[in-house]
């Protein structure tokens, strides 16, 4: 039995001759039968980061599975011989993180574990090589090879924080769906999408992005991804040959649009946001753009380029307006959606990716009349219309409020884990330059002074050898944001270069997401960036 400092059966008797002794911790004073926790190895005035170093390698490991309940906070203090506040600090921490959560009398319980790459299945088709990811350009399977890369930190964009998906509210309407939905809802239903969600996403779109549509207007779709998927085969199939890109943008724009045996020729993108003049000396009749938050740079389409874009549009041009986290913002008020103020020239494309999860696969689509019709047939013969029992579910969560409510706790878990990465980034990478800080789940930084520097002592290299001179400590080698990612995945941390975002030369950079990892490990994979960038210099 655990018995208090305070116990008189565990005093130790002193001869009264006997010169006081200070007292020495044994395994049995302070240690705990939970994990074999010995609180001789935490580092003085460290103690709590010790014990969430202790419990989080648990969980990660499975020696503390989804569903373990962790020890009460006083007994474990007990067990370890220390303050009651020590333990408590540490389970909170965890709570913050998403992956403990208070159940009341029952306790407090593991809910959510890191993420690992899923087992080999005997005969499958093995994943592709992680070996060639940054030797060579990108490929179509990329994203893939890279999320099966094995690593213990992913700082990877794009990803929301999965944690945070609202099990019980999820669960909660379901059953509610499953006890009023009609039998007739369970056949083939209308491929534009169930009515309610239609509805629904209809209702928030107006609430959230300013966007008043019809719900006769919206397509649902099985995310952004296919949402282009079919807007490049209908323009496909009206004669254009191409649509241009941001530059930087995302790759996987890029490649969805290049798979349709579409153009993407890049327009390039400066701190207020796409250059419309390049747009217009590209050429293409319709560009892909991300306005609210653009990719990767995260800048804001200012005030004179939206008036210029959208006289462009009402020359001719069509606008597939990528709405992909726009909700997702801090530090700056709402900017309205481009779908807003010229319907009849805009294509507009959202998802509850960045929201719930990439998993449930539901997006809206809402296009100009023109092309409406043939969207909604070229829906019907890829699948005949999304799965409709989530729609259902979802329609009822968007309705009720509650991702209104998801979204006011995300921006505050999220700002927190942004605060998180700028800190780190300050202390391990001073020389980096970030960009898009003010809204989405990702930042950039790019090493323009390093690049600069870097081609400067080019130059006088190349100077010294034209005068058949030596100059000792030059180096005409420039950072690769390649070499720097292959370099970080080799010591355990996921980042995506700047440059598989870029057809056109950029300074080099890293893509870096925050939204899935707690703030100690945001802290330490940038320090393990940190600690290759000094390598390769």
């Amino acid at each position: 039995m655990n018995r208090s400092k305070d116990d008189p059966a565990d005093r130790s008797i002193t001869p009264p001759d006997a010169a006081p002794e200070v007292a020495r911790p044994t395994s049995a004073s302070t240690g705990a039968d939970f994990l074999q926790l010995s609180i001789a190895d935490a580092p003085t005035g460290g103690r709590s980061d010790w014990l969430v170093r202790q419990l989080r390698l648990a969980i990660s490991d499975g020696r503390l599975p989804v569903g373990s309940k962790l020890p009460a906070t006083r007994a474990l203090a007990a067990d370890l011989r220390v303050s009651r506040g020590v333990v408590t600090e540490a389970y909170q921490r965890l709570s913050e993180d998403g992956q403990v959560a208070g159940r009341g009398r029952a306790g407090t319980v593991v809910v959510a574990a890191p993420l690992a790459a899923p087992a080999p299945v005997p005969g499958a088709t093995p994943p592709p090589p992680t070996g060639t990811l940054f030797t060579a350009p990108p490929g179509p399977d990329v994203f893939d090879a890279l999320r099966a890369a094995p690593a213990r930190i992913d700082l990877s964009p794009g990803q929301p924080d999965l944690t945070a998906f609202p099990r019980a509210a999820w669960l909660r309407a379901e059953r509610a769906v499953l006890r009023t939905v009609p039998a007739s809802d369970l056949g083939y239903g209308d491929p534009r999408g169930a009515a309610p969600l239609r509805l629904a996403v209809a209702n928030w779109l107006a609430r959230n992005r300013g966007i008043r549509a019809d719900p006769a207007e919206v397509l649902i779709v099985a995310g952004t991804a296919q949402a282009l998927g079919l807007i490049a085969q209908v323009l496909r199939r009206d004669g254009m040959s191409a649509i241009a890109v941001e530059d930087p943008g995302s790759l996987g724009v890029r490649q969805h649009l290049r798979s349709r045996q579409l153009e993407t020729p890049p327009v390039p993108v400066d701190a207020d946001g796409v250059r419309v003049d390049a747009l217009r000396a590209a050429g293409a009749p319709a560009v892909v753009l991300t306005p609210a938050h653009q990719f990767p740079t995260g800048v804001v389409l200012g005030g004179r380029r939206r008036r210029e874009l959208l006289d462009w549009a009402r020359e001719g041009g069509l606008i597939v307006e990528d709405d992909y986290d726009a909700e997702h913002r801090y530090d700056r008020p709402p900017v309205p959606a481009l779908r807003a103020m010229l319907a009849e020239h805009v294509c507009y494309a959202g998802s509850v990716s960045k929201l719930l999860a990439p998993a449930l696969r539901v997006g809206w689509l809402l296009a100009p009349p023109r092309y409406r019709d043939a969207l909604v047939e070229a829906k019907r013969f890829a699948d005949l219309g999304n799965a409709v029992l989530p729609q259902h579910v979802l329609a009822r969560l968007m309705e009720s409020g509650e991702l209104e409510r998801r979204l006011r706790l995300l921006r505050t878990r999220h700002r927190r884990r942004r605060d998180a990465m700028i800190e780190a980034i300050r202390t391990h990478l001073p020389g980096a330059v970030v960009h898009g800080a003010a809204a989405g789940l990702h930042l950039t930084i790019t090493f323009e002074r390093s690049a600069e520097r870097s081609a400067e002592r080019s130059a006088e290299r190349s100077a010294a050898g034209a005068m058949g001179a030596a100059v000792p400590g030059l180096s005409d080698t420039v950072l690769s944001d390649t070499v720097l990612a292959a370099t970080a995945l080799a010591a355990g941390v996921k980042a995506q270069p700047l440059s598989w975002h870029s057809q056109r030369p950029h300074p080099p950079g890293l893509v870096l997401g925050y939204a899935a990892s707690s703030p100690a490990t945001i802290a330490e994979g940038v320090a393990l960036l940190g600690e290759a960038l000094r390598q390769l210099r």
